[in-house]
């Protein structure tokens, strides 16, 4: 993937003060890498999130700083649990000539004829895969084909996922990627939810219920014994 320039400023201002520069519209981030003096930067929000959604974390951006530019990935973003905009960003400096490691989505494409039938449901148990490779040859992500899953049990592995050239997976080949687990049908949990509530109703009636006809009488009261 092609870099994107993204604009950035020097900052001075740190600690608490770097409200101010949110105020304005501006992200404080961070620079660091391999034989890189480290740097504190912002960039404008708006700037930020459109780069951000084309490259992820994997996807290379030309961070701008005056006159000089630095190829680098998106580290880390810190996100405010409500607004969801960016309160810090951390960029990782790269050389285009040394291998990175790196963590890569890994997306589902299409739908298993197990969930489409009803009688499964699809698990994927890891989201991303670390790999090692050129900055310039990372994937934007690694796809898993569903349509093949049509069994319960049914799994796909790391070690059966299609990589790139010049990308080595650095996760177990065994590990399982996404499988089909059993799945209960809206009818068995509808069935389920009126017999209990049978049972809880037959339960109730059985303990507010009169004693049966023909039992003993109720005992009458006893008469104190006269004095001769």
């Amino acid at each position: 993937m092609k870099a994107i320039v993204l604009e950035a400023k020097s900052r001075s201002v740190t600690g608490k003060k770097v409200r101010k520069l949110r105020r304005e519209g501006l992200v404080p981030a961070s620079v660091y890498g391999k034989d890189v003096k480290s740097a504190a930067v912002t960039v404008a929000v708006k700037d930020f999130l459109k780069v951000y959604d084309k490259v992820g974390e994997t996807g290379l951006v030309d961070l701008k700083i005056g006159e000089k530019s630095q190829p680098t990935l998106v580290a880390n973003v810190q996100i405010h649990p409500l607004t969801r905009q960016p309160l810090h960003v951390e960029f990782h400096a790269v050389k285009l000539t040394e291998k990175i490691k790196a963590n890569v989505p890994v997306e589902l494409i299409g739908e298993s004829p197990a969930v489409s039938s009803n009688t499964g449901v699809l698990l994927q148990t890891i989201n991303e895969v670390e790999v090692e490779a050129l900055p310039t040859d990372l994937p934007e992500n690694l796809s898993v084909d569903v349509t093949k899953l049509s069994q319960i049990d049914e799994q796909v592995t790391v070690g059966e996922l299609k990589i790139p050239a010049g990308v080595e997976v650095l996760t177990g080949k065994g590990e399982v990627v996404v499988k089909v687990a059993p799945a209960i049908s809206q009818e068995a949990q509808k069935e389920a939810q009126e017999k209990a509530a049978a049972e809880a109703a037959k339960a109730a009636e059985a303990a507010a219920a009169p004693p049966p006809a023909g039992g003993p009488p109720p005992e009458a009261p006893k008469e104190e014994a006269k004095k001769e």
